[in-house]
């Protein structure tokens, strides 16, 4: 599980991304026992809003750069680039 920080501006807090490069399943997993709701869901990762970030590496996530998380994320083949997304 990655984790980057909570960087992206949204409903007046910021969020960070929760992702797993290993597998969706992984991912989902993960998400429930933190207690992330389904909705968070965003094809290949979860918006986290900051107040959760240290919670997350808690429980396990490792935290790594945006920059970081989407390299792996691709190079697993989990990412849904952008023309792949509806708007």
């Amino acid at each position: 599980m990655l984790v980057d920080p909570p960087m992206w501006p949204r409903h007046g807090m910021l969020w960070a991304h929760l992702v797993s490069d290993a597998s969706l399943d992984e991912l989902h997993a993960f998400a429930r026992r933190a207690g992330i709701p389904e909705r968070g869901f965003d094809l290949d990762h979860y918006d986290v809003p900051d107040a959760r970030y240290d919670e997350l590496v808690r429980l396990g996530a490792v935290p790594v750069s945006a920059h970081e998380l989407i390299r792996r994320l691709r190079a697993s083949g989990l990412r849904v680039p952008a023309r792949e997304r509806s708007s």
